[in-house]
Parts: structure tokens; C-alpha cells; sequence
């Protein structure tokens, strides 16, 4: 394992420079965390999922394997680039799934309790609408949809959206409440 952070970033940034052994050491690094952001998603979702963590992980790290001249910045950037990749197999998965069904069930997932990593079970949100009205609100203001998109699909603390933002983390916590009520606004079935 790592001995500090300083050793993943060290490894990022030589992969980012081209370094193929770099990855390979950094590999057994991240894969607990990114698994356990994986297992975190799937769990928020609330149904039973086909998908599991495992090959969740895996997609993401062949989407991010590509990336190899990327100048990562650090861990915490590195897992804001693991959270789109993990939102967009997501959402392809349940838009999947939700055309084999013709209409029928679709993929639930709440906004509340990110940081338990479950479902309240009391606002369930289909996943293909909140990547709709997350793609409006990156319209309206990218900052609070990618701080969306850090906190839900990727599973990082206001302290780590913090850093992969460059923001405070009082200010994040604050966007994520804002966007939080924007997106209930907008998805929330009418009375």
C-alpha cells in the first residue's frame, strides 16, 4: 500500500507523464477505494443492481487506463475523473436496461444520505432523469453539477470535492444543498 497520499500522487503523475509501471504499481492502491465508491453507488440505488461493484471498477479502470497523458493532480482529482467515468457507465447501463424493458422498471437512486452511501427510500429518482436534469443544470451552472457529480456518482466528502474543486469546503457544502434542491425541483413527480 501506500505510505501516504504524497505516494499516489507521485504515481499519478508519472503515469500522467507516460509511465506504464507507474499505473501498474498504482493500481493496488486505488482499486479498494475505487471499489469501495463502486459498492457506495450501487448501494444508493436501492434495487437489486446487475451490475456489481467489481465490473463497475473495472469499466471505469479501462475508461481511465486510456487516459495515460492526463496530468492528474493529485488523488483526489484522480477520483473526480473516476466519478464521471463511473456516472457514465452508470447511466448508460440503466438507459439499458431501461430500453430492454420498453418503459418498464427504471433504476432508482436518492440524493439524500450521500455520505451512509444508501438509499432514504423516501425520494427515489429515476437515474436516467437526474443525468437529464444534471445535464441542464451543468447548462445553468457547471460548478454545482459537478459537485453532483462528485458527491452522488463519485462518493467523495465535501472536504474532497473541496480539493478537487479548489473551492472551501464550507462553499461546497453549500452548492451541494443548492443543487440538491434545484435537481428535487426538477425531477420531483408534480401533485
Amino acid at each position: 500500500m501506500a505510505e501516504s497520499p504524497g505516494d499516489v500522487t507521485r504515481l499519478l503523475q508519472a503515469w500522467g507523464n507516460g509511465d506504464q509501471e507507474a499505473l501498474n504499481k498504482l493500481l493496488p492502491h486505488i482499486y479498494d477505494e475505487l471499489r469501495r465508491l463502486a459498492g457506495s453507488q450501487l448501494r444508493r440505488e436501492g434495487s437489486p443492481h446487475t451490475l456489481q461493484p467489481t465490473a463497475l471498477v473495472h469499466e471505469a479502470y479501462l475508461r481511465l487506463a486510456g487516459q495515460d497523458r492526463t496530468r492528474w493532480q493529485n488523488r483526489a482529482h484522480f477520483l473526480g475523473v473516476a466519478a464521471q467515468a463511473m456516472r457514465r457507465i452508470l447511466i448508460d447501463h440503466a438507459r439499458a436496461g431501461h430500453a430492454a424493458k420498453r418503459g418498464g422498471d427504471v433504476v432508482k437512486v436518492a440524493l439524500d444520505d450521500v455520505e451512509a452511501g444508501q438509499s432514504s427510500g423516501e425520494t427515489d429518482l429515476d437515474l436516467v432523469a437526474l443525468d437529464a436534469a444534471l445535464t441542464r443544470l451543468a447548462a445553468i451552472d457547471p460548478q454545482k453539477s459537478r459537485i453532483v457529480e462528485l458527491r452522488f456518482f463519485g462518493g467523495l466528502s465535501v472536504d474532497e470535492v473541496a480539493e478537487v474543486l479548489n473551492l472551501s469546503p464550507r462553499t461546497v457544502a453549500r452548492q451541494w444543498q443548492m443543487a440538491r434542491a434545484w435537481l428535487y425541483g426538477e425531477i420531483a413527480p408534480g401533485p
